[in-house]
């Protein structure tokens, strides 16, 4: 037998009324279970709570034995009720003894019961317990039961950290805000900030739970929700210099969330349910947090975090709060905490303020890790549970080079960081002084050093830091941060503003590289066992001709009356190289045709990332202006190692010697043929790395804007003869890596790494 409509309403109200007695804590849990127990129309009701060290231990039981009440404990993860505590997601089961997670224990009594209603005791995404029903007969719970019960479990989550139903001493709610802390989670920009924190979103305590009128309540939700639309839309209108073609069509992806169905849907339902309009937000984001906990896929968790965002600000709409801390009295050394954040908010901030950004979730392909990058903000994420760790003004440090965060550290660790930080200072303005000098060895070797970018933000590190131009321009980035297909007009303006920032030097466009793990918000992704491998990047392109022409016509018109260059990503051989080539060729007839500016000259070129393109160097360099070699993807498939996997992460080294001798023999195959050749990635932003480049023969490097000072120094440093005469010696070697003895040289050497 399901509850009436009127239910839960009728629930939520006597367990008001319970709140109120004056009664032992233990005495009003045992009212709670009984009066759930009879509303649900079932034999059992028990409340398990989280302890210390992983337990789960029944607090409160209404139909088993009580004298298991605190002697009863599962582990998370075990028995049913560990299950829903784990995956933080009801198990609704007609013959629960059947289950697999099912385990007996005999002190409860439960043998008689055979089906089983069990919710998570969710607050912020945590779990703090688990509610759950029993009956004798094989009954299998109806949705509205179900809704129900979460909806009470929500109020429970409330009344438990409220302290209201047990001292929070006893149990696990992950809480510690008195000593120091230290997290470490996944650079998405590095750098190291130092100073007070700020929460993006102030807590904001919703006092009232249940709601006297659930028609007023509907109401009031309907208002908030219009209000957070014109908000929204609002941010849009801003007349910020930053906010450019990118950035916008990020913020019009984040307005389309606003009016996402199912989560408006949800919304009202809790609502209806008997809650208030603030209690229904923090039951449906609960909701949000906890399936973002259990989601691998990166690309799915930033959508969930765009709900999740869009939660907090109709929640302080509700309350009448500001939205974010963005307009509060900041202090000069922000560090900004979020659980997410668009990119919209990081600009809402005045950023001579924020020194850093640490987020609880995330990831270096975000939207707001992208815009946070262009502005030079260091940037930690994926520390699980910060902000719970965290109070509004506390010391705190962020090392974006280390990923570590510090809460309230002790004196020898700022001490420690303080001279970090003036040692970076110093480092800094001395490759600010170096910018103008020449990148050549101490014995002439000249080598140009490049600098990767993919957004107009990125344009003035060119000046900053005295890169020879753009080795690398990532044109998927448009793509990945738009709400749609970037128009031809938006596409011809970018790569117009890029030629135009770059003046003489070169700008080098790829293509775009598109599937693995960058998928557009736009489109549905096609399941892949192996997406790194699968259908992405040229073999995509390829496969949809009309974009890569959409693509190619928009660059051969912003180079009108300039050199252009373009490569192509992920080829493998030469045959999609030459494919991709000739739609370069259609592209040239079809703008003489249509009386079109050409480019003064056009360069194209190809990426060497795929092992198998390599064994075609001869009959490659026939065809290509340039070669890049994409280091990053090129070291996984080479070693046919998953470079997101952390097991495999450290087991092997670009500095080893199968490594080096491939690269060596394309630097070589390419100088014979007189055809340029640059290493573009991760390894050439490494000093020591880009020390056995230059050793082998590589006399172009691109990298991050932020390596070019280090990488500078080190050449500087460097006497090329003598590192070329000890790698001859090193290439044979039968050492799982060289990195120490090209490490010992350049000590020995005094060379700058």
């Amino acid at each position: 037998m399901a509850p009436t409509t009127a239910g839960p309403r009728l629930l939520l109200k006597r367990m008001r009324e319970i709140m109120v007695e004056r009664v032992s804590p233990q005495a009003r849990l045992d009212k709670i279970v009984s009066i759930i127990a009879s509303n649900m129309v079932a034999e059992v009701c028990s409340i398990y709570l989280t302890r210390p060290g992983g337990w789960l231990e029944l607090f409160a039981t209404e139909g088993l034995n009580k004298s298991a009440v605190h002697s009863t404990r599962l582990k998370i993860g075990e028995g049913i009720v560990g299950d829903v505590a784990q995956h933080a997601r009801p198990l609704n089961l007609s013959d629960a003894p059947m289950h697999p997670s099912f385990s007996y224990r005999p002190e409860t009594g439960e043998d008689p019961y055979q089906s089983m209603l069990g919710v998570p005791v969710l607050r912020g995404g945590r779990t703090l317990g688990v509610l759950a029903v029993q009956n004798r007969t094989h009954r299998h719970y109806g949705e509205e039961e179900v809704e129900a019960l979460q909806t009470v479990a929500m109020v429970l989550a409330e009344m438990v950290v409220s302290g209201s139903l047990i001292d929070l001493g006893e149990i696990d709610t992950g809480l510690r805000r008195d000593r120091p802390w230290r997290g470490h989670g996944v650079s998405f920009c590095e750098g190291i900030a130092m100073g007070r924190a700020v929460l993006h979103e102030p807590r904001v305590k919703v006092e009232k739970l249940i709601a006297d009128n659930v028609s007023d309540e509907r109401e009031r939700l309907d208002k908030a929700i219009d209000d957070l639309r014109s908000a929204i839309d609002e941010m849009l209108k801003t007349d910020d210099t930053v906010i450019t073609g990118e950035t916008r069509d990020v913020l019009e992806a984040y307005r389309m969330f606003a009016h996402d169905r199912g989560w408006l849907s949800k919304l009202r339902e809790a609502v209806m349910s008997g809650l208030t309009a603030e209690a229904a937000v923090e039951r449906v984001q609960n909701d949000t947090r906890a399936r973002m906990a259990r989601l691998s896929d990166p690309l799915l968790r930033d959508r969930l975090h765009d709900l999740d965002d869009l939660a907090n600000r109709l929640l302080r709409h509700l309350m009448g709060k500001a939205d974010t801390s963005a307009h509060e009295a900041l202090p000069a050394d922000t560090l900004l905490f979020a659980r997410t954040m668009g990119p919209a908010e990081l600009l809402d901030y005045d950023r001579s303020k924020i020194r850093g950004l640490v987020l609880e979730e995330g990831s270096p392909t975000s939207h707001v890790a992208i815009v946070a990058r262009a502005l030079d903000i260091p940037v930690v994420g994926r520390i699980d549970g910060i902000l719970d760790q965290l109070e509004p003004g506390d010391w705190v440090i962020a090392d974006g080079d280390t990923a570590e965060v510090h809460i309230r550290p002790a004196h020898d660790v700022r001490e420690a960081y303080r001279h970090k930080l003036a040692l970076r200072a110093q480092r800094q303005a001395a490759f600010a002084a170096m910018r103008t000098q020449p990148s050549v060895t101490k014995d002439g070797e000249q080598v140009r050093l490049l600098m990767n970018a993919g957004l107009l933000a990125d344009l003035p590190h060119i000046e900053e830091t005295g890169a020879e131009g753009i080795g690398l321009f990532r044109t998927e980035l448009q793509f990945m941060i738009s709400s749609h297909v970037p128009r031809l007009k938006d596409m011809i303006s970018l790569y117009s503003a890029v030629l135009e920032g770059v003046g003489p030097r070169t700008a080098v466009f790829r293509t775009l590289d598109l599937g693995g793990d960058k998928v557009l918000p736009y489109a549905r992704p096609a399941p892949e066992e192996n997406p790194a491998m699968g259908w992405r990047a040229i073999r995509m392109t390829l496969d949809r001709p009309a974009l890569l022409r959409y693509q190619i016509r928009a660059l051969l018109r912003a180079a009108a009356a300039r050199d252009l260059d373009i490569m192509f990503p992920m080829v493998a051989e030469v045959a999609e190289f030459r494919a991709a080539r000739a739609l370069v060729d259609r592209e040239l007839d079809r703008l003489a045709n249509t009386g079109g500016e050409p480019p003064r000259k056009i360069r194209v070129g190809t990426m060497l990332e795929v092992p198998a393109l390599a064994f075609q160097l001869p009959t490659l360099l026939n065809f290509v202006d340039f070669i890049s070699v994409g280091s990053n993807d090129l070291m996984q498939f080479f070693f046919a190692s998953d470079r997101g996997n952390p097991r495999l992460g450290g087991r092997y080294d670009l500095l080893s010697p199968p490594m080096l001798n491939f690269l060596k023999g394309i630097v070589e195959a390419a100088k014979a043929r007189g055809v340029p050749v640059t290493l573009c990635g991760e390894m050439a932003g490494r000093p020591l790395e880009a020390m056995a480049l230059v050793g082998m023969g590589f006399r172009s490097l691109s990298m991050a804007p932020a390596s070019i000072g280090p990488v500078k120094q080190m050449l500087l440093t460097l006497n090329y003869g003598r590192l070329s005469a000890l790698m001859a010696g090193l290439y044979d070697s039968s050492e799982h890596s060289l990195r120490e003895q090209l490490k010992q040289f350049a000590i020995s050497e005094g060379v700058s790494i």
